[in-house]
């Protein structure tokens, strides 16, 4: 039988809770959402914007919680024990404290403009074959998401990998305080939340506060193409970080690109990493996940673990749906491949998409389709960002753009008449003129930030083409 995340006097311990029933039952997990929950868990009920997690307390009993975090005021009939404390979500705050006190794990914590999840992602896809490795689920990176992560971090894990993100100034600062990393990776600093931010500079200041959690003599890992390295750079320094590494094309940098061969669903990677070199394949295409690649393996550098191991444990990356997932149908006598990159957009990403989009063969894709809806939070430049879109748009080759929202408005307009599919207020506007149009030898390539719901659009071509007989493959 396995040992238990934690036990339940430790429970207690943490959160300065009290009892409310009888018991003290051991947890095996903690949960915030009562229809993903595990039995023997504990239900944290966290108030948020638009959800009150007490609401949901009887249903996580039915589901086989062992407890219920809750707050002194919440008038509930106890179906199971509960732990009453003042603020649930500063008990789990100070339950993830606790785990990550208890570790001895090597900390990984990964924040960035573009890139964080996928690093993530791949992180801990490397570090599998040097040890056991708890990672953030999904993008579990704001101020429950961390603490929920390290609450769930169990005892005697050899390595932690934890993304950390942020839409305003001083959002980073006591996240990282709380995971404590003894590795910091930033992988870009780039025009997102512009909204909410002055400058590019603010942003990379911004970023740079996950140093300030950073174990006395940690290691920081930089981009060293990024404008603002020599920032980030002095403030790692002025962080205490013992050590500074840097990845890139640049001459100077530590785990260096060599040469890359984007080769239908992979990349090729040739590199040098701490002066040794190193070739590898990953299981994705883009220029963006080879350049992340060499962060990775500089962390894996840092952290003791097998570098050569984990390159070849890249091979098996696959990216998430909404993060550029990639399924090929075969339609009659040739493919519909669909790209879902629905969940996020911001200047960079949308660059970095459009440059992957472009490697597709038009032997086996004659045609390239993007749909492509509003980057948010631009702040006053969104229109100016949204038209110069154009030219990656046009160095990719893109054939047929269908555009989502007002912002993206400014793209349609910027392009030729002989590029413009059709343009639509919201996603739900698209839908009919895409399925239309969509046919066999298409790319298509469905992008936008999550607030323009472009997901839909993604889940009805899928639909779509298995109604008209095609099969994923």
């Amino acid at each position: 039988m396995s040992k238990p995340l934690w036990k339940f006097d430790k429970v207690l311990a943490a959160t300065g809770g009290r009892v409310e029933g009888s018991g003290s039952p051991d947890i095996s997990s903690v949960s915030i959402d009562s229809r993903t929950m595990e039995p023997g868990a504990l239900f944290a009920a966290i108030r948020g914007d638009n959800l009150d997690g007490h609401e949901y307390v009887a249903q996580a009993f039915q589901a086989g919680a062992n407890a219920a975090l809750v707050t002194d005021d919440a008038k509930l009939e106890a179906t199971g024990m509960l732990i009453r404390v003042p603020d649930t979500l500063e008990a789990l705050n100070r339950l993830g404290a606790a785990a990550r006190a208890r570790s001895t794990a090597r900390v990984i914590a990964v924040t960035g403009s573009v890139g964080k999840t996928g690093t993530k992602e791949a992180m801990a896809l490397a570090l599998a074959p040097s040890g056991s490795v708890h990672a953030s689920q999904k993008s579990y990176n704001n101020h429950w998401g961390v603490p929920l992560t390290l609450a769930n971090f169990a005892r005697g894990q050899d390595f932690g990998v934890f993304e950390v993100g942020m839409n305003h100034p001083g959002e980073i600062t006591p996240l990282t305080k709380l995971i404590r990393p003894h590795i910091a990776i930033i992988t870009t600093v780039a025009s997102v939340h512009l909204e909410f931010f002055t400058s590019e500079e603010q942003i990379a200041e911004a970023k740079a506060e996950i140093f300030a959690g950073l174990e006395p003599g940690g290691v920081a890992i930089l981009n060293r193409d990024n404008p603002h390295f020599e920032l980030l750079n002095k403030r790692a320094s002025e962080a205490g970080a013992g050590r500074i590494i840097t990845f890139g094309v640049h001459d100077a940098a530590d785990a260096r690109l060599t040469g890359l061969n984007l080769v239908g669903d992979a990349s090729d990677v040739e590199a040098v990493i701490s002066g040794e070199a190193i070739f590898y394949r990953i299981g994705a295409p883009g220029r963006h996940l080879a350049m992340n690649s060499l962060g990775v393996l500089a962390a894996l550098h840092a952290a003791g673990a097998d570098v050569h191991a984990g390159a070849r444990a890249l091979e098996k990356y696959q990216p998430q749906p909404g993060r550029g997932a990639r399924t090929q149908f075969r339609l009659g006598e040739g493919r519909v491949v669909l790209i879902d990159e629905s969940y996020n957009a911001n200047p960079a990403s949308m660059r970095a998409a459009l440059e992957s989009f472009g490697e597709i063969s038009r032997a086996d894709c004659p045609r390239r389709i993007a749909v492509l809806g509003d980057m948010l939070e631009m702040g006053e430049t969104s229109s100016r960002l949204h038209g110069d879109l154009a030219q990656p748009v046009d160095a990719a080759g893109v054939d047929v753009v269908f555009a989502c929202g007002p912002h993206m408005r400014a793209l349609y307009d910027a392009l030729p008449e002989s590029r413009r599919g059709a343009w639509a207020e919201n996603s739900q506007g698209l839908e009919v003129v895409l399925l239309e149009t969509v046919q066999a030898g298409d790319a298509v390539m469905i992008k936008g930030s999550l607030g323009s719901t472009m997901g839909p659009l993604v889940k009805a071509l899928r639909a779509h083409l298995k109604q008209k007989g095609a099969q994923p493959q």
